[in-house]
């Protein structure tokens, strides 16, 4: 006769228990998930409508005349004081190749060579002209996870004339360095970091002779976004459900005919401002003393790029709106154009002749899309029109 099988009592927990303690780990990471978007939210989202400071244009769309017709979404432009124009593609589409090109004879011309541009550029964007006739592009190196990089290249050869790799102390990463102007003498490059996911925006002072940077203003309420929410006709500039919006801080820059001024605007923000090159140039001046120098000149729409014209007036996009408008020094507003085919009035850009260029990048097509959704909604332009006074200003 077989003996009786004895149990012994179990060591694991009952089932129950068992339940018990899972149920309580999904409800801790379901918590520390929900905190975690809450931080997000509170960090990136939220934010009011802004209202519409445009009025009747002075100019009807029919101002507008085609310039460039590219496949791909445009970033910045500059124009020499010969015509000569140059674009970048828009780092935010995830551009493959040649990234900064010459338009020439109605073709998109590689500049400098495809090669070249392979070894030194990462996330090229911001362009500009000097009056020596460099140009001028500085890489974010892929918000600050990369090398950012400053360049300069002659035009009349294409040789490389000015080399910095920006160290993480002047662009940390998170840092996203968008927009630059150099002064008449070439001395002093002045770039803005409009700081998105960091949410450190600041301007950047650089001299050109000794390679020396310096970050300043970092966080001012004049750099700093405001809570406003972009409200472009092809989408609210909300993503991930309302977790993020776009507030960008300090974006485009322009310096005015005699250099003494810069002008800036923070994106995301209702007022530009000025600040004396001199002031920005002082060493002695920490960023408490700077900011006491800033002026505020007047309410601006929520804008892209800047660009000064020979009256001291500053022109200003709207990316809202699909406006360009007109700040004079006193900070009266004007509108100059406005059209449904800007879909995002980007970087401006005055050339000879009175033309004004405005790159049309279409961020909304673009960014966070895919490339099926950006090649559907192709082409991409670039504008330019006569406002009527003024020419190049501190190219």
């Amino acid at each position: 006769m077989a003996e009786p099988t004895v149990f012994a009592p179990s060591s694991s927990p009952a089932p129950r228990a068992l339940v018990a303690r899972g149920l309580k780990a999904v409800i801790a990471v379901v918590g520390l998930v929900a905190l975690a978007l809450v931080g997000v939210r509170l960090r990136y989202g939220g934010g009011e409508p802004y209202p519409d400071v445009t009025g009747m244009p002075l100019l009807p769309d029919s101002a507008l005349e085609e310039v460039v017709r590219s496949p791909e979404p445009i970033g910045n432009v500059a124009v020499s004081s010969t015509g000569r124009v140059f674009y970048t593609l828009h780092p935010e589409s995830r551009p493959q190749g040649a990234k900064l090109f010459e338009w020439v004879d109605g073709k998109a011309v590689p500049f400098p060579s495809e090669a070249v541009q392979a070894r030194l550029f990462d996330t090229v964007l911001g362009i500009t002209i000097d009056r020596r006739g460099w140009l001028w592009t500085i890489d974010h190196g892929n918000h600050g996870l990369g090398v950012p990089r400053l360049l300069a290249f002659e035009l009349a050869t294409g040789h490389l004339a000015h080399e910095y790799d920006v160290p993480p102390q002047i662009a940390p990463p998170g840092s996203f360095l968008q927009d630059l102007r150099v002064d008449a003498r070439g001395e002093t490059v002045f770039i803005a970091d409009v700081g998105f996911w960091r949410r450190s925006p600041a301007l950047i002072v650089h001299d050109v002779a000794t390679k020396e940077s310096r970050r300043v203003l970092e966080k001012h309420d004049a750099v700093f976004p405001q809570d406003f929410i972009i409200r472009n006709p092809i989408k609210d500039m909300v993503f991930f459900g309302g977790l993020a919006a776009l507030k960008c801080g300090v974006d485009g820059l322009a310096l005015d005919p005699s250099d003494e001024w810069l002008w800036f605007g923070a994106m995301n923000h209702d007022t530009m401002y000025r600040v004396r090159t001199a002031d920005l140039k002082d060493r002695a001046l920490d960023d408490e003393a700077l900011g006491t120098r800033l002026q505020a000149v007047g309410r601006k729409p929520l804008n892209d790029g800047l660009s000064a014209d020979t009256e001291g007036n500053v022109l200003v996009t709207d990316v809202e709106h699909g406006a360009v408008l007109r700040m004079s020094p006193d900070g009266r507003l004007e509108t100059l154009v406005k059209s449904p085919r800007l879909r995002w009035a980007d970087a401006l850009n005055h050339g000879p002749d009175g033309w004004l260029y405005v790159a049309d990048s279409a961020i909304p097509h673009h960014m966070l899309q895919s490339k099926a959704h950006i090649a559907a909604n192709a082409p991409y332009f670039i504008y330019r029109f006569k406002p009527g006074i003024g020419g190049i200003a501190g190219m």
